[in-house]
């Protein structure tokens, strides 16, 4: 009697906790720390570049060391969960690496070092509408204009669109302004224009990015609905991306210099962009992708433009204008509308579920009217 209640006792705060927080919830939660690891990619990444360091090397260490914090996490967290690796698997992580690791990297710092980050920042933008586009047409998210939901979630995504494009695209007066000096920030976080570069070839490069970034979302849900292993499916794509870095990498990276770690603000952007953001956050966002959809998860990404904005002014110096709270405004409404959507959306399906179909109630009525009537009319044995 004493150990039962005592089981329930203890077992009464874990319910109680997991009423307190709501599995929507924790998606929401999760979906932004996932868009706040990045956001805090954003500023070491563009410290690590002006730092000089390798395109084509830097890839390589900071996937590998997300592999390194992967793999023993998706080894023993889903040894039970995780189905049975058939060569269709190897085949999909593999263009998994492919897209969402060699090529959007790939692209993102071509296209950085071709144009301005500003530009970059803003060409990120497109992701969440690219997203949408793609997972319309191979039906991963129904879209219907004649619901309300439809609609709202298509007037959502264009609303955190254009909320991040403003941010990065308009500045207006001057709202908060930092008491750092001005050079500490461009010490740290500017990079300037690209004066001299192909800016027709960098654009094309980002806009190769944005289209990999959305292939990759939708591809995930692909792969995890096959294989529901998070951990697992960030691993192996980790893993491919690496090789698939290292061939390209050691053809045409020959000098050995590039290869070395030549300083200690290198190395704590390796160890930020491979653990946080790389792994940490890439495994969330994968979970995330599994549990609400690709649509979901990408319509977070302007986000990211608004942390940015806000860890640039607070940290690193940068004023705050008015295009910011503008484009925060916009933001937050777009993934209200968003949200909201989806909401009404599970509820209409849930509504014409549990509606039984009027033909089938019909038939069985009249079934269990023949049973009842039928030994009344037969007529009894002699």
């Amino acid at each position: 009697m004493s150990a039962s209640m005592g089981g329930s006792e203890s077992s009464a705060p874990a319910k109680r906790l997991q009423y307190m927080v709501p599995e929507r919830t924790k998606l929401h939660l999760a979906v932004f720390f996932s868009q706040f690891c990045h956001a805090g990619n954003q500023i070491f990444l563009r410290i690590a570049l002006n730092t000089g360091v390798s395109k084509l090397v830097f890839p390589v260490y900071r996937n590998t060391t997300a592999l390194l914090l992967l793999a023993p996490l998706a080894y023993f967290l889903e040894k039970k969960d995780r189905p049975s690796v058939t060569p269709l698997f190897l085949i999909q992580f593999f263009l998994l690496g492919l897209v969402g690791i060699t090529l959007k990297e790939g692209f993102y710092l071509l296209g950085l070092d071709n144009t301005s980050p500003t530009f970059a920042s803003a060409m990120q933008n497109s992701v969440p509408a690219a997203t949408f586009l793609m997972a319309a047409i191979l039906r991963f998210e129904q879209v219907h204009f004649a619901r309300k939901d439809g609609i709202a979630k298509v007037l959502g995504t264009l609303a955190s669109v254009a909320g991040a494009s403003v941010i990065t695209l308009y500045k207006g007066p001057t709202i908060y302004s930092s008491n750092l000096a001005l050079h500490q920030m461009q010490l740290v976080y500017s990079l300037g224009d690209a004066t001299g570069k192909n800016w027709t070839l960098g654009c094309i490069y980002l806009i190769g990015h944005c289209l990999c970034w959305a292939a990759w979302i939708v591809s995930q849900a692909s792969v995890l609905q096959k294989y529901p292993a998070p951990l697992s499916v960030a691993a192996y794509t980790c893993f491919f991306g690496i090789l698939q870095f290292l061939m390209i990498g050691a053809y045409f990276v020959r000098d050995s210099q590039a290869w070395q770690v030549n300083s200690t603000v290198e190395l704590c952007c390796i160890l930020y962009t491979g653990l946080v953001a790389s792994g940490i956050a890439s495994a969330t966002q994968t979970w995330a992708i599994g549990k609400g959809g690709p649509v979901f998860v990408s319509v977070y990404q302007p986000v990211q433009t608004l942390l940015v904005a806000i860890m640039a002014s607070i940290v690193l110096g940068e004023e705050f204008y008015l295009g910011g709270i503008i484009g925060a405004v916009l933001i937050i409404a777009g993934l209200y509308l968003v949200v909201w959507g989806k909401n009404e959306e599970s509820k209409f399906t849930r509504e014409n579920a549990t509606i039984p179909d009027m033909s089938e109630i019909q038939q069985g009525e009249s079934c269990d009217r023949s049973s009842l009537v039928q030994p009344l009319l037969t007529p009894s044995p002699r």
